[in-house]
């Protein structure tokens, strides 16, 4: 699965899952002005959208949450784990912490709101098929903002602040110890940079970072860069600045 920032040759197949027609047939219509995205295809409701992800494979669903009958996140829990080779990117109009809490945990790799630009749409989308989490900066804020006030964050954040290594303390084994590399990569993850990006603020090769990133995945547990993100924020790490 490549995580790195590169085109790929062939272009990202896309199914857009929206009930109104009008903002459906507007996105079908956007992303055929976008290089190296093509539309599969597109559903009306949740339902609709997983039995077109059975049939045509694409790669990324761009995905709306409220729906009649299955709703968005109903139906990202449903394709990630009956086809985990295609990603979801919501783009909807809620950004409110349960929408947005929801979709990540069903296992949306981006969160867009419907004020996004073209470019923007475009970007998380190449992004989610490289197998990288693109979310809108209000949505990061957002998360930031409920890790920050959540109580069961408090004895990881309870290590000393000048430590990188945040959690080390509060009884982690230590082999699942963060170097302080490691810390300051995944702090990195959680402020939204690629890996091309963290590679140009750390002063190290892309290859450097993305050896970081998959120590961080598996000391961490995460799949993702998302529930990489949902660490940092639950563990201490994220800036909530």
């Amino acid at each position: 699965m490549s995580d790195s920032g590169e085109t790929p040759d062939e272009p990202v197949t896309v199914v857009v899952a929206d009930d109104q027609s009008a903002v459906r047939e507007g996105l079908v219509l956007l992303l055929g002005t976008l290089a190296g995205i093509t539309v599969a295809g597109q559903a009306a409701d949740g339902n609709a959208a997983v039995d077109l992800v059975a049939s045509t494979r694409p790669q990324v669903v761009l995905m709306d949450l409220n729906m009649p009958g299955c709703d968005g996140v109903t139906a990202t829990a449903r394709i990630t784990a009956e086809h985990p080779d295609t990603r979801v990117v919501v783009l909807t109009t809620y950004a409110d912490d349960e929408s947005i809490i929801g979709a990540l945990q069903a296992g949306a790799l981006g969160y867009l709101t419907k004020d996004a630009t073209r470019a923007e749409i475009g970007r998380a989308i190449q992004a989610a098929a490289a197998g990288q989490a693109v979310l809108d900066p209000g949505v990061q804020r957002r998360l930031l903002s409920a890790a920050a006030a959540r109580p069961a964050a408090a004895p990881a954040a309870s290590a000393p602040t000048g430590s990188a290594a945040g959690p080390a303390s509060g009884g982690a084994s230590g082999e699942d110890d963060l170097t302080p590399r490691e810390a300051e990569v995944l702090r990195l993850i959680a402020a939204g940079q690629s890996n091309r990006e963290i590679a140009r603020t750390l002063f190290v090769s892309e290859a450097t970072v993305k050896t970081h990133v998959n120590r961080i995945f598996a000391k961490t547990g995460s799949r993702d860069r998302v529930q990489a993100m949902r660490y940092a924020y639950t563990h201490g790490y994220a800036d909530p600045n």
